[in-house]
């Protein structure tokens, strides 16, 4: 009624599956947006999986659907995009291609600030000195310096995500795929070292519910890694005693990067991403 399909007595994972169907994505296209494997949502939408609160609000931002509607059943009958034009942060961009990264003078100078003296370090006082924005003024932005943080790490797993999927929708097959994520990991912690340091030394300050959301989108990128070592190993291109453990492995080389690796050093970051790719992929025995 009123342009609104009302769905009653229907599972969450029905749900789910109808408020996929109604932006016009097939199950690939969702997974992909939110960082898992087609398999994934898959046992979401069959209910032989749990949707979290934060998979479910991942999945609304994507889908551009409240959560709650998503919940309820009150799903728009049509949408712009329902013929297939993809929502949110578009894939023909290159993925390997890093420009600055748009935060404003607040922002900027907290980021200087957690890496100056750690986030414990930092007050409002030292970053309003280094931005040349008043007290009073960052308070206007944002309510607290832990909210700064959280802008700080989504900002820098956003980059990550549409990157991620990038990959995905461009390279094809286990052993390419593999090759292309190991890449993006380790462009992204080079590339990116400033945000990919504080996302390894600073996670720990986060408030639980912000850690918990955070944990959860690095697991969701984790679970990309694995999924595809997994289907490597069932199609017999890759060789590797514990599917698991080499994922863990391969994704925190890449993440350890910022620990290390500076710029002006032996190798550019595109130079680590190809030894990183060559040793990831003699870890799981490519063929």
């Amino acid at each position: 009624m009123d342009g609104v399909l009302r769905m009653v007595d229907t599972s969450v994972g029905e749900r789910l599956r109808r408020a996929r169907l109604s932006r016009g994505l097939k199950v690939r296209d969702l997974a992909t947006r939110i960082g898992v494997s087609p398999a994934t949502v898959s046992q979401l939408e069959n209910d032989k999986a749990q949707l979290t609160v934060v998979r479910l609000e991942q999945v609304a931002r994507e889908l551009a659907i409240p959560a709650a509607s998503i919940l309820a059943g009150d799903l728009p009958a049509s949408h712009p995009r329902a013929a297939g034009v993809p929502i949110g942060e578009s894939t023909t961009r290159d993925w390997r291609e890093y420009l600055p990264m748009p935060f404003d003078p607040i922002v900027d100078a907290a980021l200087a600030e957690f890496l100056d003296v750690g986030y414990h370090g930092t007050t409002m006082r030292r970053i309003s000195a280094r931005s040349g924005v008043s007290v009073p003024g960052i308070y206007t932005h944002f309510a607290s310096k832990q909210a700064i943080l959280v802008r700080i790490l989504d900002a820098t797993m956003t980059d990550l995500e549409w990157r991620t999927r990038a990959v995905l929708a461009e390279c094809e097959g286990p052993v390419d795929r593999f090759r292309c994520l190991v890449e993006n990991l380790a462009l992204y912690h080079t590339h990116r070292r400033e945000l990919g340091f504080i996302g390894v030394s600073e996670v720990r300050a986060l408030e639980p519910e912000n850690r918990r959301s955070v944990a959860a989108r690095r697991t969701a990128q984790q679970e990309v890694v694995d999924e595809v070592i997994a289907e490597g190993s069932r199609g017999g291109v890759f060789r590797v005693a514990n599917e698991r453990d080499a994922g863990r492995v391969v994704v925190s080389m890449c993440t350890a990067l910022p620990t290390w690796w500076h710029p002006g050093g032996r190798l550019t970051p595109e130079g680590v991403a190809s030894e990183c790719v060559g040793f990831a992929t003699r870890l799981v025995g490519a063929n």
